[in-house]
């Protein structure tokens, strides 16, 4: 039987075109673009983020967040939450959270180190809230509060004005990005650190 071309050719594809993959300032850029097209393209991975913080107890904590905004000027991410959650516990203690994205289709990871500032009631959470859709409104009008111990899976919630009490903003303000493209070719990593108002102290690392 004869087997088709497509199936036997086993060279190796060509090196993607990327401006950036030897370039820092690139790099960079790059960088910030994804994180703008997370918040705009519910199918980007940089639209779901992992974000680890630490606990009362000195455990880590991870879970998975949406990314609803992304300032590059500031270096501000923002995310919404329950205030009864777990993870407003962990941020009273250790006010900072890590960052980890993933991308498996461009084989990129993006880890971001941040300071943390929790908005309740405030102008930035009622500017999120006015945006939000309804029907993540009634997300946090659930009850008992999350992570509560029940016999069964409580009712799905309906009272969307009953969760803006709930609501919070997490304000991530990151101040060192690390980069690794994997490639069979010769993979790409770097970091950037933020002091003050300065420029970040951008360098090239091993793999």
């Amino acid at each position: 039987m004869k087997v088709p071309a497509s199936l036997v050719d086993v060279t190796s594809p060509p090196r993607p075109n990327l401006v950036h993959d030897d370039n820092l300032d690139d790099v960079l850029a790059e960088a910030f673009r994804l994180f703008a097209r997370g918040v705009a393209d519910r199918r980007s991975a940089f639209r779901t983020p992992s974000i680890a913080t630490i606990g009362p107890d000195n455990t880590p904590h991870i879970r998975t967040m949406v990314l609803r905004q992304f300032d590059p000027t500031t270096r501000r991410l923002l995310l919404h939450t329950d205030r009864r959650a777990g993870k407003l516990a962990d941020l009273a203690n250790v006010p900072r959270a890590a960052v980890h994205v993933y991308d498996a289709r461009a084989a990129l990871q993006v880890r971001l180190s941040a300071h943390v500032r929790v908005h309740t009631d405030d102008p930035v959470a009622q500017a999120a809230w006015a945006h939000g859709a309804a029907a993540s409104h009634v997300c946090y009008a659930i009850n008992p509060p999350p992570g509560t111990a029940v016999q069964a899976p409580p009712p799905a919630a309906t009272d969307q004005d009953a969760g803006f009490a709930n609501f919070a903003v997490l304000a991530l303000t990151f101040n060192t990005l690390e980069w690794l493209w994997l490639y069979h070719g010769g993979h790409r990593r770097a970091r950037f650190v933020w002091t003050a108002e300065a420029p970040p102290q951008a360098t090239w690392l091993v793999p």
